[in-house]
């Protein structure tokens, strides 16, 4: 056709919009990949951590018995923290300073070798300690002094400040010192900037039993070992049991805290 005829209609293929929506609709429509699926068909498992390893507190329960008076309380002190969930007690005793022929002339009996000896440095390890110790005309024996004098550096650095700390003893007799043992052991906390952790009357009913002759006082439990024959009686092994169970209360709080 001439010039200002009608357009022919081009022969070039348009687009096909319906086909264009079926395959928008299909994509629509097609389930979406989960992250299983893309990373694959196992599930992902981060890998675990280092086993946590629960950590018992620790009180170290320190001694010096010559006759084993002491050392009786000690082990059933003993039995009291181990008895409290998450701590434990350790025995250790002091270093003797008698020779040993002077021990065989005070018809000492020797020591139990499963106990060992402390030094100074390893208080720093216990999360609170128990000190137990015979009477010397109201005050600690020799044997306790002279490891606590051999505790200058600690003190200097008052590596033990903060630190709580509790007593038992041994007297001869009735008036020889129960409480006047422990009160007079103070000043070594104190110098350190240690807790005293007395019992006071926590114990109930037992701390005011008359029917028997019975050591003990609110300070911490005790024994009469009279002229060294008299064993501790069921009710001083108690009063013993007991504060190492109050003690190992006391020290796991402060340490949880």
């Amino acid at each position: 056709m001439g010039k200002g005829g009608g357009c022919f209609p081009s022969k070039k293929k348009q687009p096909t919009v319906a086909s264009d929506q079926a395959i928008t609709i299909a994509e629509r429509n097609a389930p979406l990949l989960t992250e299983e699926k893309i990373e694959g068909s196992e599930e992902v498992v981060e890998p675990a951590g280092p086993p946590v390893v629960e950590t018992k507190v620790k009180i170290f329960i320190v001694f010096y018995s010559m006759y084993g008076h002491v050392e009786a309380l000690a082990k059933q002190m003993k039995k009291g923290v181990d008895g409290t969930d998450g701590v434990e007690g350790v025995l250790y005793r002091v270093a003797e300073t008698l020779p040993s022929d002077v021990l065989e002339k005070m018809y000492a009996p020797p020591k139990d070798p499963s106990i060992p000896e402390i030094s100074a440095a390893e208080l720093v390890e216990a999360d609170g300690i128990l000190f137990g110790f015979p009477t010397r005309y109201g005050c600690m024996a020799a044997q306790m002094k002279a490891f606590f004098d051999s505790t200058g550096q600690l003190w200097r650095e008052q590596k033990l400040a903060g630190k709580p700390a509790g007593f038992f003893v041994s007297t001869g007799t009735q008036g020889g010192g129960q409480e006047t043992t422990a009160w007079t052991a103070l000043t070594q906390l104190t110098h350190h900037g240690m807790l005293f952790v007395p019992i006071g009357y926590t114990f109930g009913a037992g701390m005011f039993k008359m029917d028997e002759i019975r050591g003990g006082s609110p300070y911490g439990a005790g024994v009469f070992a009279g002229d060294g024959t008299r064993q501790p009686s069921e009710a001083e092994l108690s009063l013993a049991e007991y504060q190492g169970k109050y003690m190992a209360s006391i020290v796991k709080k402060l340490v949880h805290t």
